[in-house]
C-alpha cells in the first residue's frame, strides 16, 4: 500500500513546507521502490520523467565520459535526485546507481512542477538544494584537481566518517578501483596510502572495515592537500 506523504518519517524540508491538499497531491503522484546495492536509480541518457527522492540509503552520481566512467560524488539520503536533468534537459546527463540497500520516491515531474508553481516555499528549498549541490561541486572540483593523492584520500574518508556514517568506524561502501575512480587514481594507488595511513596510525582497516584512530592527522592532512 502506497505510504501517504504526510505519515512519511522521511518527508523532506520541501514537502514539509505543502499544505494538506498539496501532500495529498504528492502522494497521488509518486511510487515508492525499495532497491539493492547495483539497481540503477537513473541511467545516463534516459528520457526524464520523474524526480527521485533518495528517502534511506547510499547511491553514487556517475557519468559516461568518451573514454571511461567517471563517479562524480555519493549521495547519501534524504536527497531529491534529477533535479537538473527533470526541470531543466529532460534527459538524464548522468547515472545514479544504488551501493547500499535505499528506498526511493519517484515523483511525477508535472506535479512537481505544479507544486513549485504553487508553494513559493516548496520553491525555495528546491532552488536551495540546488545552490547547495551546485557549490559542493565547485568545492569538489577545485579539491580533486588542486590536491595531490594523500589529500584527496584524506578527503574521502573523512566525508564517509562524518558526512555518511557520523562515525570513525565504518565498512568502505566502495571498491578499491571505485574509490580510485573517485578520486581519479588507480586502485594500487588506494591501497598504498592505506597501507601508509595504518603505518602512521592514522586507521586500521580490516578487509572493507576501516576505523579512524587519528582524525586530526587525518584533518591536516586534507588541509595541506
Amino acid at each position: 500500500m502506497q505510504e501517504k506523504c504526510n505519515a512519511c518519517g522521511f518527508i523532506s524540508n520541501a514537502a514539509s513546507k505543502l499544505d494538506t491538499n498539496q501532500l495529498n497531491m504528492l502522494s497521488e503522484n509518486c511510487a515508492n521502490v525499495s532497491l539493492k546495492r547495483g539497481d540503477i536509480l537513473m541511467q545516463q541518457g534516459a528520457l526524464s520523467s520523474n524526480i527521485a527522492y533518495l528517502k534511506t540509503g547510499l547511491a553514487k552520481i556517475h557519468i559516461t565520459g568518451p573514454y571511461h566512467e567517471q563517479i562524480i560524488k555519493l549521495i547519501k539520503a534524504p536527497a531529491y535526485l534529477g533535479l537538473p536533468n527533470t526541470i531543466g534537459d529532460k534527459i538524464n546527463n548522468y547515472s545514479v546507481t544504488v551501493i547500499e540497500k535505499s528506498d526511493v520516491c519517484f515523483i511525477d515531474i508535472n506535479a512537481f512542477k505544479k507544486l513549485l508553481a504553487e508553494n513559493s516555499q516548496f520553491a525555495y528549498e528546491i532552488m536551495l538544494t540546488l545552490c547547495n549541490n551546485e557549490l559542493d561541486s565547485f568545492k569538489r572540483c577545485a579539491s580533486r584537481t588542486q590536491k595531490q593523492l594523500r589529500g584527496n584520500m584524506a578527503d574521502v574518508l573523512i566525508e564517509l566518517s562524518v558526512r555518511i556514517y557520523n562515525s570513525m568506524s565504518f565498512n568502505l561502501p566502495l571498491k578499491r578501483d571505485e574509490i580510485g575512480n573517485l578520486i581519479d587514481t588507480s586502485r594500487e594507488s588506494i591501497s598504498r596510502i592505506l597501507i601508509e595511513f595504518e603505518a602512521d596510525g592514522i586507521l586500521i582497516v580490516s578487509g572493507k572495515k576501516v576505523e579512524i584512530l587519528d582524525f586530526k592527522k587525518l584533518k591536516v592532512i586534507s588541509a595541506t592537500g
